[in-house]
């Protein structure tokens, strides 16, 4: 039987997932973080991208929740994820992260002040991380 430890995912909005998982992978700003049961004590920002999390004693593969960023909090037998935005892999909409992309382009292209061009910026970084997030759920499920 394999360690475990459990997770806490939770947005402004409301708790996206709490239970017991084997492993949680976490996009951090230098890279990705891969946190086990056990785990030295840690605290860190992470970016917008794909929280994927191996849920214990489930033939489940992952759970996979796109964050646009937040805070990673791990204790030895604990995981918090405290996400600015958090949305299951599944409530994720293709086309919708499409068109935010496409506009959040078009502001860098158009943009007329460095309050916009940084707001594009942050929008197209979370366009991008949920699209990767998206093609990550479809090869998991085919």
């Amino acid at each position: 039987m394999a360690m475990t430890m459990h997770v806490d995912v939770v947005s402004a909005e409301e708790q996206i997932y709490s239970g017991t998982a084997e492993f949680l992978v976490a996009p951090g700003e230098d890279g990705e973080l891969g946190i086990q049961a056990r785990h030295a004590p840690l605290l860190t920002r992470i970016k917008p991208g794909a929280l994927r999390i191996k849920v214990a004693n489930s033939k489940e593969e992952e759970v996979l929740v796109y964050v646009s960023g937040g805070i990673l909090e791990v204790q030895p037998h604990v995981v918090t994820v405290l996400a600015d935005t958090a949305i299951r892999g599944s409530d994720l909409d293709e086309a919708k992260a499409l068109q935010a992309k496409k506009l959040a382009e078009e502001s860098l292209a158009n943009r007329s002040g460095a309050m916009d061009y940084a707001t594009a910026q942050a929008e197209l970084a979370q366009a991008i991380a949920q699209l990767a997030a998206i093609k990550r759920l479809k090869k998991h499920s085919s």
